[in-house]
């Protein structure tokens, strides 16, 4: 008996995901728990509906993401920070602080989890920050730490 699962299953398969299921397992436990539904006309219809509108919100976010990208990309970032000597700076600047800065001067919200830094920054210079906003699309910001 083909079935559409309503959720994930551990060694069954995932949510909206259609297989075949043993009839009695499929009446007796996947039913009667809410599980699953039987993979009949008007249920496939509409798992077919809702994966078109999931795909087309995906695209729409995707799209977004790549204008934002765009903008990112086109501002040159200043942070001015106290140093000492060297070009060492007291205390480091960490995805918070860059997206904390980005968001006051160019009004841009960033989540802080989607700046990639290997390490914080520690010293004065410019550097070329990648911000993951989306599946596949990376902005590059520039970044320029100055002294007070």
């Amino acid at each position: 008996m083909k079935v559409i699962l309503k959720q994930d299953i551990k060694g069954v398969g995932k949510k909206d995901q259609i297989i075949n299921a043993n009839d009695g397992y499929a009446r007796n436990y996947l039913f009667p728990k809410d599980l699953a539904i039987p993979a009949d006309k008007s249920n496939m219809n509409n798992l077919e509906s809702k994966k078109a509108s999931q795909a087309h919100k995906k695209e729409l976010e995707k799209k977004e993401a790549t204008e934002m990208a765009k903008k990112i990309e086109a501002i040159s970032l200043e942070i001015p920070v106290k140093s000492g000597e060297n070009g060492k700076i007291f205390g480091s600047i960490t995805t918070k602080e860059i997206a904390q800065n980005l968001e006051k001067q160019s009004n841009i919200k960033v989540e802080k989890k989607k700046i990639i830094l290997q390490e914080p920054i520690k010293i004065l210079g410019k550097f070329n920050i990648e911000i993951k906003l989306y599946d596949g699309v990376i902005a590059k910001l520039k970044l320029n730490i100055i002294g007070k």
